[in-house]
């Protein structure tokens, strides 16, 4: 099986650097800057689960070495237009495309470009970053879910991507339910996105404030009812588990948005927080705290676009 990913980021880059040192056919799709360093240096990864520093295959166009079985997108959802562009010619009548992006906006695009049937579901729940040098410091958590989305029983590609992953020491892999699961992650990263952009610090810090908790569990509950509106209410579990995570005193879990901003980056508050307050306004749903939120990131773009951060 062959597979593409686009970007070598935290996401993309630990993954397939685990599936090319098992032995799986994996090349990278990188830009041109990104692609030259790893060429030069090999894809650097710094984990407590083992350094390696891995002489990945690159392309810099998607029409090199295709088509593919896979092509995962690990890029950032406001990047997904320049995304599809770059993988069109990489996907054959048999490809399989597996996004890892946020939120549940991109799948409508994907199926307009690409038809419904070759768009899997897919998410990632790996911790890391890049280093200033581009190596990727990963810094726990390894697991990575993707189905069908039509609840079918999951196509031979993704047996055999789950199969490559096991070998790998990837955690996951098929979920029966992958649209529960997307909606589960979705619920947690509006709530801890909104909440670390607005207040600037990690959930530990927005802990040593009088109403940070209650704040917290007000944002989840306001996403908490537009999944439940959509179909796709959170179990009892997963939000018992997500009221102690986001509320963790001491915690240092972070949203990566707030990195983002601090370097004066985009920022994913669109494709998060963005529609899911959408989604509430539908369902005529009060969102107040995902309202400020939002809003709170839409100044912070709008001070970006007018050179305001410098």
């Amino acid at each position: 099986m062959k597979i593409l990913i686009l970007g070598a980021g935290a996401v993309g880059g630990y993954w397939g650097a685990r599936l090319h040192q098992s032995g799986a056919d994996v090349t990278f799709l990188l830009r041109e800057k990104r692609a030259e360093k790893v060429r030069k240096d090999g894809l650097v990864v710094k984990s407590p689960k083992g350094d390696a520093v891995v002489p990945a295959k690159v392309v810099t166009k998607g029409s090199e070495g295709g088509p593919y079985d896979i092509v995962v997108l690990a890029c950032k959802a406001y990047d997904l237009d320049s995304a599809m562009d770059s993988i069109a010619p990489a996907v054959g009548s048999g490809t399989t495309i597996v996004p890892m992006l946020n939120g549940h906006a991109h799948f409508a695009t994907l199926d307009a470009k690409f038809g419904a049937a070759k768009v899997a579901g897919g998410l990632a729940r790996i911790s890391g970053m890049l280093g200033p040098n581009g190596e990727i410091l990963h810094s726990g958590a390894s697991g990575v879910s993707f189905g069908e989305r039509d609840g079918k029983p999951a196509r031979a590609s993704l047996v055999e991507l789950e199969a490559a992953c096991k070998k790998a020491g990837i955690e996951g892999g098929i979920n029966a339910n992958i649209n529960q699961d997307l909606w589960d992650k979705w619920i947690m990263l509006a709530t801890i996105a909104g909440m670390c952009s607005a207040m600037r610090g990690t959930v530990g810090d927005i802990m040593e404030t009088e109403d940070g908790a209650a704040i917290v569990l007000e944002m989840l509950d306001e996403s908490s009812k537009v999944a439940t509106a959509e179909g796709h209410a959170p179990s009892d579990k997963v939000l018992a588990g997500l009221k102690t995570m986001l509320t963790a005193k001491g915690s240092k879990a972070v949203a990566s948005i707030l990195g983002d901003m601090e370097k004066s980056g985009a920022a994913e508050g669109k494709q998060i927080v963005g529609d899911m307050l959408g989604r509430a306004r539908k369902h005529g749903i009060a969102a107040p705290n995902l309202r400020f939120a939002y809003a709170h990131l839409q100044t912070y773009e709008a001070r970006r676009a007018r050179g305001g951060l410098k």
